[in-house]
């Protein structure tokens, strides 16, 4: 009985052992698989992307940047053919002639470009002194200028377009004169232009610095002109221009310019360029300045030329100076 009972105590002891031994390694397994899937060390976080703010996920799309408000820049105004050659210096605009004791000297302002705009004729009338207008046929309003400008005694000149150096890069009007046009058409065209301004009293390039070069063409548009008894001014686009030089050959009472006003557009210029022309007219008797109907030019005009009779300078119209 005692023996069985030693037996029995010795396979419970070895079971017991047999248990602790399943369990210690069923801890080692545990440990081992802890330190394989699991290091002891700390891994170092990746560093953090810039936050995102709720409205940025919203499907709406991004505003747009407001950018600081720049302050306008006004860019030089394109210059006309005219710039291209020399102009009389500028003169102060504090320049003061004498004033002649016997005979005023006589200037005449051609203004070019007229056909556009009947607010620019009206503007220019509102001065009320004696100017010229040169109407470019084929513009919107050119009709109707030169009716404003019959009602109000104000004289009109044909301002025939003539090709310029460069040209075509250079724009030209499509009823234009070119030098390649053989002599037939140079005078149905002169004669289209005279039909359509018959209050027209003369005629005056605008542009032209190639073709008023070619002596040959110039005589086929002039003896047009002298055809009809109309006189030719010669706007000196260019310093080669034979135009006032044929008139003269034949016969034609002609003129020519002597000073741009407005190659640029900004009073001071202007004023000093009229005053240039003041000088030129004290200087030889008369003088002859084109400008054209541009906002800066019809103001300057409208200051200064009323005074002018104070210096003794008569403003009159171009016809007038043609001889």
């Amino acid at each position: 009985m005692a023996g069985a009972n030693r037996r029995k105590s010795r396979k419970q002891s070895s079971g017991s052992r047999m248990a602790a031994f399943v369990v210690l390694l069923l801890i080692v397994a545990a440990v081992a698989g802890y330190m394989f899937f699991s290091p002891p060390w700390k891994k170092e976080a990746p560093p953090r992307g810039p936050e995102i703010k709720p409205e940025q996920l919203s499907d709406s799309p991004p505003r747009k940047p407001v950018f600081p408000k720049l302050t306008t820049i006004h860019l030089p105004v394109q210059k006309t053919e005219q710039s291209d050659y020399t102009a009389p210096p500028t003169i102060p605009e504090t320049y003061k002639t004498r004033v002649l004791p016997n005979k005023a000297a006589r200037l005449a302002i051609i203004i070019d470009d007229m056909g556009s705009s009947l607010t620019e004729a009206h503007s220019l009338a509102a001065i009320k002194v004696p100017l010229t207008f040169s109407i470019i046929p084929g513009l919107r309003n050119d009709k109707d200028v030169a009716s404003y400008a019959a009602v109000h005694k104000i004289e009109t000149l044909i301002h025939v377009p003539m090709q310029p150096k460069g040209w075509p890069a250079h724009r030209l009007e499509a009823n234009g004169l070119l030098v390649a046009m053989a002599d037939d058409e140079l005078r149905e065209r002169m004669s289209w232009f005279v039909q359509q301004f018959p209050g027209a009293v003369g005629v005056n390039n605008h542009m032209g610095s190639e073709f008023t070069e070619q002596e040959e063409k110039m005589v086929v548009v002039l003896q047009t002109l002298k055809n009809r008894n109309l006189f030719f001014i010669d706007s000196v686009t260019s310093q080669g221009s034979s135009g006032f030089r044929v008139a003269q050959r034949l016969g034609i009472k002609t003129a020519k310019r002597n000073v741009f006003l407005d190659n640029e557009q900004e009073r001071s210029y202007i004023l000093g360029q009229l005053n240039q022309a003041v000088m030129l007219a004290r200087k030889n008797g008369s003088a002859i300045a084109i400008c054209h109907p541009h906002p800066e030019t019809i103001a300057a005009l409208a200051a200064a030329l009323p005074e002018l009779a104070g210096r003794g300078i008569r403003l009159v119209p171009a016809s007038q100076l043609v001889k």
